[in-house]
């Protein structure tokens, strides 16, 4: 059996941590969103409370769960109470959850906070009716990079949504500044820069480490048929707080998709890394018990007394303060060791 020699690592000079972030483009297209697969890619359930958007059927092995998508408002709202309400208690019960999960509570008296089109909570610029986009944590990862949100949404007419459109992006924030911190993580405003009036105008919100965007409905205020598509719609089709208010929720999740143009973001994968510096002294591990060095059935590592010993580093173990093998690291190839030269080996675990 090979004899094993243990070096002391000593955890003040030889052992490091270090944090790295990963950065990769998700790019969504509107007719992924739109139902690319005549809708076999949205999932609507008997509860009706959100759907669900595959990048494939959803019922195929091969789908990827994207987001899934709803809509709700506050009870504060002008459009609750009324008449020609929906499912009037679970949007106010999905945008209270959104709301208390993102956001929670008000002061002393647990009234949940509502949105706001502002980074301060102060109680002005509130976003009682909202469309909540949550997305799989398979495509956000640790969080959403700031600064990188993008989504163009379409402002036309219902039969042709992209003869204009708007541009959301969370363009004031950055890693340093243009965010605030919530219950939920930070979250950054969604600002129309599309040319025209409406540059600059804060349509949403992007909570990063959630991955969940909040929409209003402002981008739609000037169209009268922002929902034209769904069972029950009058002629002449429904303003978008109409659609809020009167449609179910997966109408007007159908009725937003359709206007969906393109999402697009990096997101952000964190890896926490602990180096150790494996140091070989010159006058250590010169020599070698594996059977490799063979001679006549006999280990030899010097031809004669006044040869020079040599050893190849292959491959290097970290063990427990109890000799319990934690973790095993290959060289690409074996390097030389002898009494002339010393080696400092880096061995690098990533979690």
């Amino acid at each position: 059996m090979p004899l094993i020699n243990y070096e002391a690592l000593d955890s003040s000079t030889d052992v490091t941590t270090t944090k790295t972030l990963l950065y990769e483009a998700i790019p969504l297209t509107g007719t992924i969103v739109s139902g690319t697969y005549s809708d076999e890619n949205i999932k609507n359930f008997t509860h009706g409370m959100f759907q669900a958007v595959y990048d494939y059927p959803y019922l195929s092995s091969s789908a990827n769960h994207i987001f899934d998508l709803t809509v709700g408002y506050s009870s504060n709202s002008a459009v609750s109470g009324s008449v020609s309400a929906v499912q009037e208690s679970k949007k106010i019960n999905m945008y209270n959850q959104f709301a208390q999960v993102l956001l929670g509570y008000t002061g002393s008296n647990n009234v949940v906070r509502e949105f706001e089109s502002d980074l301060t909570l102060d109680g002005v610029g509130k976003l009682q009716n909202t469309f909540m986009i949550n997305f799989s944590r398979l495509i956000t990862k640790d969080q959403i990079k700031k600064g990188s949100f993008s989504l163009i949404v379409g402002t036309g007419s219902w039969t042709t949504p992209f003869a204009s459109a708007s541009t959301l992006t969370d363009v004031s924030a950055s890693a340093t500044a243009g965010t605030t911190n919530t219950l939920g993580g930070d979250y950054g405003v969604l600002f129309d820069n599309s040319a025209g009036d409406d540059g600059g105008v804060a349509r949403g919100l992007v909570f990063y480490q959630a991955g969940i965007a909040i929409l209003g409905t402002g981008s739609w205020d000037s169209v009268t048929d922002f929902n034209s598509g769904s069972l029950g719609i009058p002629a002449g089709g429904y303003t978008a707080a109409q659609s809020l208010a009167s449609a179910s929720i997966s109408g007007s999740c159908d009725a937003l998709r359709h206007r969906i143009k393109n999402i697009s973001f990096n997101n952000t994968t964190e890896i926490n890394s602990s180096i150790y510096f494996c140091r070989v002294p010159h006058n250590k591990y010169n020599y070698t018990s594996n059977p490799t060095y063979l001679s006549s059935s006999q280990i030899v590592v010097k031809s004669i007394g006044t040869d020079t010993p040599i050893s190849y580093i292959t491959t290097i173990g970290l063990y427990s303060s109890n000799n319990e093998l934690l973790a095993i690291a290959k060289l690409s190839e074996p390097l030389r060791k002898d009494p002339s030269n010393e080696i400092t080996l880096r061995v690098r675990l990533d979690y």
